[in-house]
């Protein structure tokens, strides 16, 4: 069985985590098709947009620990080149320069909370849970799960979510910024947006998707330096000149 499929519908791309008996939880043979399947998006030339879920009724339900950890006992230094590994065989999806949605139906769990959180946007169902659990079972958090939520809602909230570890329903998880939609579909409402973004002009939306980066992490002169030249740019394409004429009445 394929534990990672993907799929293409015309310029957008899915990928479907697929281990539905288990809720999608992570092992080695799954990030093994996981990864690989990431990098052939990225090679794609002709994606324009990539929605991530998961089959069944969970997004992705965590780590097998046992399988994706292994011997514990083992030198900090050596687990944590392990753990530098598995946290690669998802976080590709941050570097990709195409928009990206988790649809996230159900339950999204430690290292399942993070594949979601590497998503540009995420779309939740109403029954979605997201889970920063670490502090529940005793390990701290990885994946990135901590920059990542922190981007998404700030430091504050960041550190009260991962200190109690509890589950985030679905209203709640909008109310703080981790997710941008609740659907009563969405998978559905995943794809709309996707085939959305994939209309537009794939340089415009990378270069918004790279607009957005900067102003995470710069200064407001480092934004304007990159949006000034952006725009200077989009201001010929045929998109823009067919607005602008239309506006005026030619």
């Amino acid at each position: 069985m394929t534990l990672v499929e993907l799929e293409a519908d015309g310029p957008v791309r899915k990928i479907t985590l697929n281990a539905p008996d288990r809720l999608n939880a992570l092992d080695w043979p799954l990030l093994d098709e996981l990864r690989p399947a990431i990098e052939k998006v990225a090679a794609d030339e002709d994606a324009r947009a990539l929605v991530v879920t998961g089959a069944g009724k969970a997004f992705c339900a965590g780590a097998n620990l046992e399988n994706l950890f292994g011997d514990t006992s083992r030198p900090v230094d050596v687990l944590r080149e392990h753990l530098m590994n598995v946290y690669a065989s998802f976080l590709g999806i941050r570097t990709l320069t195409i928009p990206t949605i988790a649809a996230v139906q159900g339950a999204a769990v430690g290292a399942g909370l993070n594949i979601a959180l590497a998503c540009d946007v995420i779309v939740a169902g109403p029954r979605a849970g997201f889970g920063p659990t670490f502090s529940r079972i005793g390990l701290h958090p990885g994946g990135g799960c901590t920059w990542m939520l922190t981007q998404r809602i700030g430091a504050a909230n960041t550190a009260a979510a991962l200190y109690a570890g509890e589950i985030i329903k679905a209203d709640e998880a909008l109310r703080l910024g981790i997710a941008q939609e609740v659907a009563e579909d969405p998978k559905a409402r995943a794809d709309e947006l996707a085939a959305s973004y994939a209309s537009r002009s794939p340089k415009l939306m990378s270069d918004i998707k790279k607009s957005v980066g900067i102003a995470a992490k710069s200064d407001l002169h480092e934004s304007l330096n990159f949006e000034s030249w952006a725009q200077a740019e989009s201001l010929s394409s045929e998109e823009f000149a067919a607005f602008a004429a239309q506006f005026a009445g030619r």
